[in-house]
C-alpha cells in the first residue's frame, strides 16, 4: 500500500477548475503566447502558486510561470517538472463544461450537450479497464483539456504536498507551466536557463506505466501557390488555378504508409492539415514527421519535389515550399544520459506498475528541453482520446502519477 495521501479530490478540484478555463493557443498569431487567454490560465496558477507557499513565482515575458519548491537536504539535483496550459487549436475549446463521472459503473458515458456522442467499453480496452474510478469528460460539444491541464494539475497537486510535508527529503524542485505547446512554441530559447533544472520530466502523456523518451523528429512547411488569375468566361488557355495545383500537391502525396491515417508505429508522415485560397492563390501547411533524422530529410525531399513537379505541371504558376525546423527526438541525447528515465522506472516500479517505453508519435516541451540541455523524458497523466470531444481521463490515474513524481523526487535525494 502507498504511504501517500489520498490525492483524489484534490486532482478532481484543480482538472475541473482549469479545463473551465479557455486558453486554446492559435498558430496564426505571431504573438507571444499566441493568445492572451493563456495568460488567464498562467495569472490563476500565479496565484495559486503564491498562495500554496511557492517561491521565486513568476511570469515570464514570452507567458512562462515558474516557481520553487525549496529543498530540504542539501546536495541533490535540481528536478524540474513541466506541463503545458494551452489547449489544442484542432477542436473547440470554448465554453468547456468539465463533468465527473463518480464511481463509474461501466454503462456507456453520454454526452448532454451532444446527444450523438457515447463512450463506452467497446471503444476502448483501457477505458474498460477503469470500471469503478472517476472519469471525468467534457459535455459533448468541446474537447475536454486534459492534455494538459492534467498534467498541471498533477504538478500543482505534488508541489503543494511538498510544501506541506517539509519532513520529505528532496532537492530543490523547479516548475514551469509553458504556453504554445501545441503549436511547437513551448520552450523559449530563454527558458531552459530561466528554468535551471540539471533534468525534468515533463508530465504530457497517456496510458498509466508509460515513460516516453523517444519523440518524433519534426518540421512544418508552407507552400505558397500563386496562379493565374483571368475571368473564367475568357479563361481558355489564361486561367492557371491555384486550387488545382493544391489538389494535385495533395493528391500526390495521399500514397499508403506516407499520411498519417495510413501509418503507426515507427512510421513517419507528411500531413496536409489546412488549406486556404482561392483560384488565384493558395496556401496549403503541412507538418512532416519521422523518428530518424535521413527519413526526416527524405519527407523533406519528398514534399520539396511534388511541390516542383505541380510547378511544372501548371506553365505561369509560382509555388514556393518554406521549410522550418519545429523540434527534434529527444533520444538523441537521452541515449547518452538515462538518469531520469531509469529513476522514472524505478519510481514505476515502487508504485507496482510495469514501466513501457514506447516512441511517442508526437512531440512534447520534453523535445525541446532535451535538445536545449535539460534531459526530459515524458510521464504519464492518464489523459485518452485528446483533441477532440470524446476526451477523457480517470482521477485515479492523475492520483498515481503525482504518487509517482514523490518517489522520483525521494529517490533523487539518496
Amino acid at each position: 500500500m502507498t504511504r501517500f495521501p489520498d490525492f483524489d479530490r484534490a486532482l478532481e478540484t484543480r482538472l475541473v477548475t482549469y479545463c473551465a478555463i479557455d486558453s486554446q493557443s492559435d498558430e496564426t498569431s505571431s504573438s507571444q503566447p499566441s493568445t492572451d487567454i493563456q495568460l488567464d490560465m498562467q495569472n490563476h496558477l500565479v496565484a495559486e502558486l503564491q498562495r500554496i507557499g511557492a517561491l521565486d513565482v513568476t511570469l515570464t515575458e514570452y507567458g512562462a510561470v515558474l516557481a520553487t519548491v525549496p529543498a530540504t537536504v542539501a546536495g541533490c539535483p535540481t528536478i524540474g517538472f513541466c506541463a503545458h496550459v494551452d489547449t489544442a487549436p484542432q477542436f473547440n475549446a470554448t465554453g468547456v463544461k468539465p463533468r465527473v463521472h463518480k464511481a463509474w459503473d461501466g454503462a456507456n458515458i453520454t454526452f448532454p450537450d451532444n446527444a450523438d456522442l457515447h463512450l463506452g467499453t467497446d471503444m476502448s480496452d483501457y477505458l474498460a479497464s477503469k470500471v469503478g474510478d472517476d472519469i471525468i469528460t467534457a459535455s459533448g460539444l468541446t474537447l475536454l483539456g486534459a492534455d494538459d491541464k492534467s498534467g498541471v494539475a498533477i504538478i500543482m497537486t505534488l508541489a503543494e504536498h511538498l510544501l506541506n510535508t517539509p519532513d520529505l527529503k528532496h532537492g530543490k524542485i523547479r516548475l514551469a507551466f509553458t504556453p504554445d505547446e501545441e503549436i511547437g512554441r513551448g520552450v523559449d530559447e530563454r527558458l531552459p536557463a530561466e528554468f535551471g533544472a540539471d533534468f525534468a520530466f515533463t508530465l504530457d502523456g497517456s496510458r498509466a506505466g508509460s515513460i516516453e523518451f523517444e519523440s518524433f523528429s519534426a518540421d512544418g512547411a508552407v507552400v505558397q501557390i500563386t496562379g493565374v488569375s483571368a475571368h473564367p468566361g475568357f479563361a481558355k488557355n489564361k486561367l492557371v488555378n491555384a486550387l488545382h495545383i493544391a489538389g494535385k500537391i495533395i493528391g500526390d502525396l495521399d500514397v499508403d504508409g506516407e499520411t498519417p491515417e495510413t501509418t503507426d508505429g515507427r512510421d513517419g508522415f507528411i500531413h496536409v492539415y489546412d488549406m486556404a485560397g482561392g483560384s488565384s492563390e493558395a496556401t496549403l501547411k503541412f507538418i512532416l514527421r519521422d523518428f530518424e533524422m535521413d527519413g526526416l530529410e527524405a519527407r523533406r525531399q519528398r514534399l520539396r519535389q511534388v511541390c516542383d513537379d505541380a510547378k511544372n505541371a501548371f506553365p505561369g504558376a509560382k509555388v514556393s515550399c518554406e521549410i522550418t525546423k519545429q523540434y527534434r527526438n529527444m533520444r538523441y541525447w537521452l541515449e547518452k544520459d538515462m538518469t531520469p528515465v531509469d529513476l522514472a522506472r524505478d519510481a514505476y516500479s515502487a508504485e507496482g506498475l510495469d514501466p513501457r517505453s514506447v516512441p511517442i508519435r508526437g512531440g512534447t516541451d520534453g523535445s525541446r528541453f532535451t535538445e536545449l540541455g535539460i534531459p526530459c523524458p515524458n510521464l504519464f497523466t492518464g489523459m485518452q482520446e485528446i483533441h477532440g470531444p470524446l476526451e477523457w481521463i480517470s482521477v485515479q490515474d492523475m492520483a498515481m502519477a503525482t504518487r509517482i513524481c514523490l518517489h522520483l523526487v525521494e529517490a533523487a535525494a539518496r
